[in-house]
């Protein structure tokens, strides 16, 4: 692994809140979890030059996150949360902002170039410019045999369309969705009707992946690979909230399946740290030893 890096690439942002602002966006989440696991991890995105960009940096410096994140003209993301009278969250993701404009430089084609391992969503490509990059990148990657190039499936607000997730499911070889999305995705490419597991054993074949990673919620998640299929329950915690758990997961796996364990054990580890992740406050928190050794 020496030299070689993981990179978390997309939005960068602050989520707006009643009580104040949080930092959001998978990128960072995801190279926080990662760099626990004593890989070097990158985060890849964007941000404004004015203050919310300044303090983003800061905190990714007090966390210790490794970033390529450049400044553009345009202001740093934000997602406006709103509590309606049943308490259900209402988000608007702002447009036309820093992380939808992530330029190509020769810096990040130079990260491209170590990069062991991506995990990219659909969000960070609403944008021709952010989808222009992130395929420059993903054509820039080594590929052999042992790159991982993971397209996490985030379906927000309408951001997205057919042609967005059929060429990120083309170029990635690890494909994780939740069952929400998965019934979405099958009734865009035409096959509604079967079961959520005949779904994925389709999406496998039909893009010749390596893995699809299909969480569940309270009602567990697999791991399907050419062949076999992995399968561990929800750990029943008290959730403090679920903020990032799902980068969690997958920045769990991922570093796991690098320091060479088998599926099904780093599956369960990503199902521990990710429940770990739901019983603290926030996306970041810091993980005990024995979820990490």
């Amino acid at each position: 692994m020496t030299n070689e890096v993981i990179v978390g690439m997309g939005e960068a942002l602050w989520d707006v809140l009643p009580e104040g602002k949080k930092i959001g966006g998978a990128p960072a989440n995801f190279a926080y979890h990662v760099s626990q696991f004593g890989l070097d991890s990158y985060a890849v995105s964007a941000i404004g030059d004015d203050a919310l960009g300044a303090e983003l940096l800061e905190n990714f410096d007090a966390k210790h996150i490794n970033y390529l994140i450049e400044t553009v003209p345009y202001p740093t993301g934000t997602v406006q949360v709103e509590i309606d009278q049943a308490g259900i969250p209402q988000y608007e993701i702002k447009e036309n902002v820093a992380w939808d404009n992530i330029p190509y430089t020769a810096r990040l084609e130079a990260l491209a170039g170590r990069t062991r391992a991506v995990c990219f969503g659909s969000l960070a490509q609403r944008n021709v410019v952010s989808r222009s990059t992130i395929n420059r990148f993903l054509d820039a990657m080594p590929h052999d045999d042992g790159s991982l190039i993971v397209f996490d499936v985030n379906l927000r607000q309408g951001f997205y369309n057919k042609d967005i997730l059929c060429n990120s499911m083309k170029r990635c070889n690890i494909l994780k969705i939740n069952d929400e999305e998965l019934v979405t995705v099958s009734r865009m490419f035409g096959y509604p009707g079967i079961d959520l597991q005949d779904k994925c054993w389709i999406l496998l074949g039909k893009y010749n992946l390596k893995m699809l990673i299909l969480t569940c919620g309270i009602n567990g998640s697999y791991v399907f690979t050419p062949g076999n299929v992995s399968f561990q329950p929800t750990p029943k915690v008290e959730v403090a909230d679920t903020v990032g758990a799902g980068d969690s997961f997958t920045a769990a796996f991922i570093a796991s399946t690098l320091k060479g364990l088998p599926v099904e054990e780093a599956h369960r580890r990503a199902v521990e740290v990710s429940a770990y992740v739901c019983t603290q406050a926030g996306a970041m928190p810091t993980l005990p030893d024995d979820l990490i050794k």
